[in-house]
């Protein structure tokens, strides 16, 4: 079996003007960055706007394992499958962080073959939206700390300054640092720190903006700290949300690839989902729904986290609504998520994963039971995925197809995408449009005129699980104090870990009989929501003893090589 990187790069690419119109978008709708990728203009959004809207579908997974459950193959896959069924489709994801590619996860590409292309592009700088939304950030930064240098005009309490920098590489060293040292032509001394830049509010804002007015007036609403009267203080009032609106300008643009079988793929903006809303852009789908029968979209992690945050904050700012849930699993994932086998990065795998146990199976599938479930709490038909290994059984297989059906899903299907492409994801695509055409009845699972509290209490309960939710002193403090500034309207963007139902990671399967505790609570208010702090909550990550950078170099004849 080749590599994804050699599949990648043996498979024909079409110039992006020819995918471009094969979805209706002339030359003058696209800006191009060389042959293979483009802009989409925002420009279209008018031309396009008395078109009616294609079917909506949204991709997530059961909670991940190190195993990977395929989310992103099953998600491109899907679109190349509709297109294999005679249906118009494309397929909306987000940006990979330079983080985790370089990191633990390695290229977001999807793979085998079912990928987006050029790989190379879409995993590296692409178009340079990252970048745009970290200068912007830290330019905020700048502003800051020059303020405080000119005399503090404003008043701000350093010590309640929330806005740290962000670079866009995993780096641990980072997360807690000093400034202004070296005397006081160096600025203020004082704490502070970096992020992630995919955990910036400003990837959040440029994920869930709509045009570019829209995004200067959320930029204005970023709030960095508060005076020493308890003031808010915001980008709008360092005079600097112009600035950052101006370096978001271009930012603001889908991009424009194609998948192995040319499939239009539409990759915009990359927040986490873990500690952000975890979903591509408000602007691609929209432009994507006026272009075609089908868009295909993918939520980060599992549909505790990404999927619950797409369906209450996403549809919310959008408009729009899902018409049919895709629930990705794997047999090994289910196997893990019995508690019997378990997985070690870097160690060989255990030999019984890869042999029939359908007891484990049936037992993991508690996991995918509760996924399920949460998709239903939003009156959205669900199509669980069978992401299908070599080694899965017919027995295996149909136990979980069996479980699917008997806890609501719509349907279960096999999924082949990784080895045949769109031909491997016909079945999938045949009972995700049968779906799509019952259709449900979509409602949000809180509505935001009740009081914070009550709203984490609901997708503690319903999403998680938990029994209850406890506060500590600090996250008393915010809420009283959010409730009195007249946040508390705003939607709930829930900082968890991805790697279990629960607030702890080592916790797999369907936890039960435990309560989430809420440490802190932040407001991003330009984005549009609060989002408390489940626990310690990493916003930048660490590198691996093996990083996935040390397998990445370029040969003798330009071309980038151990890119996964």
């Amino acid at each position: 079996m080749l590599s994804d990187i050699e599949i990648a790069q043996r498979s024909t690419i079409l110039p992006i003007a020819q995918i471009a119109s094969s979805i209706g978008l002339a030359e003058d709708d696209i800006e191009f960055y060389g042959k293979h990728k483009a802009k989409i203009s925002l420009d279209v959004l008018p031309k396009l706007h008395d078109r009616p809207l294609g079917k909506y579908i949204d991709v997530t997974a059961i909670t991940p394992t190190p195993l990977g459950e395929g989310k992103t193959v099953t998600t491109i896959g899907l679109a190349m499958g509709l297109n294999a069924i005679g249906k118009k489709s494309i397929v909306c994801i987000r940006q990979p962080s330079l983080g985790p590619v370089f990191g633990i996860k390695g290229g977001a590409a999807g793979g085998g073959y079912s990928q987006v292309i050029p790989m190379e592009d879409f995993n590296l700088h692409l178009t340079g939206d990252c970048h745009a939304v970290s200068l912007s950030h830290n330019l905020l930064a700048a502003f800051i700390d020059n303020h405080l240098h000119h005399g503090n005009e404003l008043g701000i309490d350093p010590y309640t300054i929330s806005w740290p920098r962000v670079v866009d590489v995993s780096d641990r060293s980072l997360r807690k640092i000093v400034i202004g040292l070296g005397g006081k032509e160096n600025g203020v001394p004082r704490e502070s720190g970096f992020d992630i830049s995919v955990a910036s509010e400003v990837m959040a804002i440029l994920a869930l903006t709509t045009g570019l007015r829209d995004i200067r007036q959320k930029l204005s609403r970023i709030v960095i700290g508060y005076t020493k009267s308890k003031k808010p203080v915001t980008a709008e009032d360092l005079h600097c949300a112009g600035a950052m609106a101006v370096l978001m300008k271009e930012a603001i643009k889908p991009n424009l690839l194609q998948t192995l079988e040319n499939t239009p793929c539409f990759v915009h903006a990359g927040p986490f989902a873990n500690i952000a809303p975890g979903n591509s852009s408000i602007i691609a789908d929209q432009i994507a729904l006026r272009l075609t029968d089908y868009v295909v979209t993918e939520s980060g992690f599992g549909a505790d986290c990404g999927m619950e945050k797409f369906m209450d904050i996403k549809c919310r700012y959008s408009g729009l609504v899902p018409d049919c849930v895709v629930m990705v699993c794997s047999i090994r994932a289910l196997k893990m998520h019995s508690g019997k086998y378990k997985v070690v990065p870097g160690k060989p795998l255990d030999p019984g994963l890869s042999q029939e146990d359908v007891e484990a199976v049936v037992k993991g599938s508690e996991n995918l039971v509760k996924q399920v479930e949460n998709a239903r709490w939003f009156g959205v038909p669900v199509v669980v995925a069978i992401n299908v290994f070599t080694s899965d059984t017919a027995q295996e297989i149909e136990a979980v197809r069996k479980i699917s059906i008997e806890n609501g899903a719509f349907d279960a299907v096999i999924s082949n995408v990784w080895a045949k492409g769109g031909e491997g994801g016909k079945e999938l695509a045949a009972a995700v449009t049968k779906a799509c055409e019952q259709g449900g009845h979509f409602n949000f699972l809180y509505p935001l005129d009740i009081p914070i509290k009550e709203k984490i209490l609901t997708i503690a309960t319903k999403i998680y699980g938990a029994d209850s939710v406890v506060y500590e002193a600090e996250a008393e403090r915010k809420i009283k104090l959010f409730t009195e500034m007249g946040w508390d309207k705003l939607p709930i963007c829930m900082a968890k870990t991805h790697l279990s139902l629960s607030h702890d990671p080592k916790l797999p399967g369907r936890p039960r009989n435990f309560k989430i505790p809420i440490r802190d609570i932040r407001p991003s208010i330009g984005a549009g929501f609060l989002y408390p702090l489940c626990g310690e909550m990493r916003t930048m990550p660490g590198l691996p003893s093996k990083p996935a950078g040390n397998a990445i170099d370029i040969d003798e004849n330009g071309n980038v090589v151990g890119l996964f």
